[in-house]
């Protein structure tokens, strides 16, 4: 008879330990970013909900672990030179981090004041990892239209009205055209998440901002 398995969800939409698959796929099926794992005792479980002392900072600050291959991206915008730029990083695995940032020079882009920089940034993630070949991307964000530009409006998303918005759209489109599938997850700006926070600080960088 096969051992009886017990089920960790981490990050999903009610975190906790279930007695069976159905109970805890119900909580991780379609949850992006979801994190969880079957055991073979409740105390391994609980192991797991704790890490063990092992949790990066980002899940020490968040509750969740960043899914590999990750990117934390923002955007910001200096008010003095009417610029948005944004900043990030790229980790593909536990060695490989790469940095992202870079300012915009458009108008029409920078009209958009910080949403510029939050959608660039996000863009910026997609390019590198389709250069590098990746076939998964998790991307953490604080602006809400960098997932829902990317959800059709009957389904709750955005309308992408701005040709610039469009061009985003299209991007991510492509992207997944291309193979990549792109996995975006919301986090609270300025609540300590340190990803979070190193982007924001990235993308301040980039204009000048600090």
């Amino acid at each position: 008879m096969a051992k009886k398995k017990v089920y960790a969800v981490r990050a999903g939409r009610k975190p906790g330990i279930y007695a069976t698959w159905d109970e805890c796929k119900a909580q991780v099926d379609g949850f992006s970013g979801a994190q969880f794992k079957g055991f073979a005792s409740e105390a391994e479980a609980e192991n797991y909900m704790s890490n063990g002392g092992n949790m990066t900072r980002d899940e020490q600050s968040a509750g969740w672990a960043p899914e590999l291959p990750y990117a934390f991206t923002d955007g910001s915008f200096n008010t003095r030179t009417m610029q948005a730029g944004w900043g990030g990083f790229l980790v593909i695995n536990d060695s490989e981090k790469i940095t992202l940032q870079g300012a915009v020079d458009d108008p029409g882009w920078n009209a958009m004041r910080n949403v510029a920089g939050e959608t660039c940034g996000a863009m910026s993630a997609i390019a590198r990892a389709l250069e590098l070949g990746l076939k998964t991307l998790h991307i953490y964000y604080d602006y809400m239209g960098v997932e829902l530009w990317n959800v059709p409006v009957d389904q709750g998303g955005w309308e992408a009205s701005k040709p610039e918005t469009r061009f985003y759209q299209a991007a991510v489109s492509r992207a997944r055209a291309k193979g990549l599938d792109i996995k975006f997850q919301h986090v609270k700006a300025h609540t300590g998440i340190p990803g979070n926070e190193e982007a924001d600080r990235l993308a301040k960088q980039a204009i000048g901002v600090i």
